[in-house]
């Protein structure tokens, strides 16, 4: 027996999806779920072997729900938008419903699992969820993280700074820390270069914070922020953040 969730805002998308669920005997619908907050609690908590995903939903959309799980089980998109298709298979989804799809079209989705499945099985995958760089509106102006068994939804105007830590990224805010599962290299391309600017392979720091340039040893230079911390600058990074200050 194989577990799956329902996530979708629309009760009229989840009993369709479940519906025709009912054909598969060997896969249990263990949740179903109306928002992407209850959708990442759900996937914590039962570990579903497939999840059946809707993008467009209230607090958070379906992306921002994949980038809070370690572990992402297998996926199949469900909506309505037919704009997020690139990016969804970018974040290896089995496949993208687009509603309203007929049942046919959903158990070729599900063949499309069965296959996938099996040859993972026979070829170990060391990765189940690659960056997608291409974000949604909303996406462009926050952050969204856990905390703990908390989600937190972090606007970029809050954002003081981001620091490379190991395989994460450490957001720094007025209220604290939150590790994000991402690259510098992501929210290098992800964040507006009017208000961001990366001075650092392993710094990228808002505009805004920015106090003064200091000399330090020898040629190299800090940034020192509005709180009081000094930011270190590579020599690319002091001759970026020149050029975007104009001067």
């Amino acid at each position: 027996m194989k577990k799956c969730l329902i996530i979708d805002d629309e009760p009229l998308a989840r009993s369709i999806v479940a519906e025709y669920l009912q054909a598969y005997p060997e896969l249990e619908v263990v949740q179903e779920c109306g928002d992407g907050f209850e959708g990442v609690k759900a996937i914590l908590q039962h570990q579903p072997d497939l999840v059946f995903l809707d993008i467009q939903m209230p607090k958070i959309n379906g992306f921002e729900m994949l980038e809070l799980v370690e572990q992402a089980p297998g996926v199949i998109f469900t909506t309505a938008f037919d704009e997020y298709a690139i990016k969804a298979f970018e974040a290896n989804a089995v496949d993208y419903l687009l509603k309203p799809f007929s049942k046919e079209r959903f158990d070729a989705a599900i063949r499309k699992w069965l296959q996938s499945r099996a040859a993972a099985q026979a070829i170990p995958v060391t990765e189940t969820l690659e960056e997608a760089t291409g974000k949604q509106p909303e996406e462009q102006h926050r952050i969204v993280v856990r905390a703990g068994n908390n989600i937190r939804i972090i606007p970029v105007g809050e954002v003081l700074y981001l620091e490379a830590y190991d395989d994460y990224v450490k957001i720094h805010t007025r209220d604290g820390v939150f590790l994000k599962k991402k690259t510098m290299g992501y929210y290098e391309k992800a964040l507006s270069p009017s208000q961001f600017v990366r001075v650092h392979r392993s710094y990228i720091m808002a505009l805004s914070q920015l106090t003064r340039i200091e000399p330090f040893e020898k040629d190299s230079h800090v940034a020192l922020l509005r709180n009081g911390e000094r930011i270190p600058l590579s020599k690319s990074g002091y001759t970026r953040l020149r050029g975007v200050l104009g001067i």
